[in-house]
């Protein structure tokens, strides 16, 4: 059987070496094959060794640690971003509607604050956006100028929540383009694709996560609540 961890601790090829060694000299240890930079190591054993028996042997300058823990702590810090921006933009819509706090309003401002600042970010990296966001977008994939033109259709989204200029048919609009975006994204977690999120552009290195995902349904959630109670 195989097993799969992270050792930590290996700075060099000499580390590297001498943690084969170590791991080749235990009888029950088949085979070993070690990648430096990420510390992902796989051993082909007769049955389960445990981390503390394999740290032991391997001495205190190592660490054995979990792959899925190490997998999800990963995921968590590269979605801290993304995260971060969530949390200030519910104070800036709460900050936005302090004088008469109401739900609807306060969601209109969100959704306003949130296209404008997504947009910004996609402004950054704008050269490299259209080929990343047409690695999981439907449309861009068929048509490539859509994803130079979807950071203006952000603004104009944007600017038309903040001054509630047409908003049914603003709501429509973000319907349509969020529905098409999330079927996208949920192909490539069904399939498992290893692609970036194109949500933030290109400058923050995203990856395309559940996360994601929750991030465009609570739009449209909140797109569809607005629109019926406007209607």
């Amino acid at each position: 059987m195989n097993q799969e961890f992270i050792i930590t601790g290996m700075t060099c090829e000499n580390c590297k070496k001498g943690v084969l060694s170590k791991l080749n000299a235990i009888p029950e240890i088949k085979h070993v094959e070690i990648d430096l930079k990420s510390g992902f190591t796989k051993i082909e054993v007769d049955s389960k060794r445990s981390f503390s028996s394999l740290e032991k042997v391997l001495g205190s300058k190592y660490a054995v640690k979990d792959l899925n823990n190490e997998v999800k702590f990963s995921k968590l810090k590269e979605l801290f971003p993304l995260f971060l921006i969530f949390v200030y933009l519910i104070f800036g819509a709460l900050y936005l509607e302090r004088s008469d706090l109401n739900l609807d309003d306060l969601m209109l401002s969100f959704m306003g604050l949130f296209f404008i600042v997504f947009s910004f970010f996609k402004f950054l990296g704008y050269k490299s956006f259209p080929s990343s966001f047409a690695t999981y977008d439907p449309v861009a994939k068929v048509i490539p100028f859509y994803g130079w033109l979807y950071p203006f259709i952000e603004t104009i989204l944007g600017i038309s929540f903040l001054l509630r200029l047409e908003l049914n048919l603003v709501l429509i609009a973000t319907l349509v383009i969020l529905s098409v975006t999330t079927f996208g994204v949920l192909k490539s977690l069904k399939q498992k694709d290893q692609i970036k999120c194109a949500c933030l552009g290109t400058v923050l290195n995203l990856p395309m996560t559940e996360a994601t995902l929750i991030e465009n349904l609570l739009m449209i959630f909140m797109s569809l609540g607005l629109l019926f109670g406007l209607a």
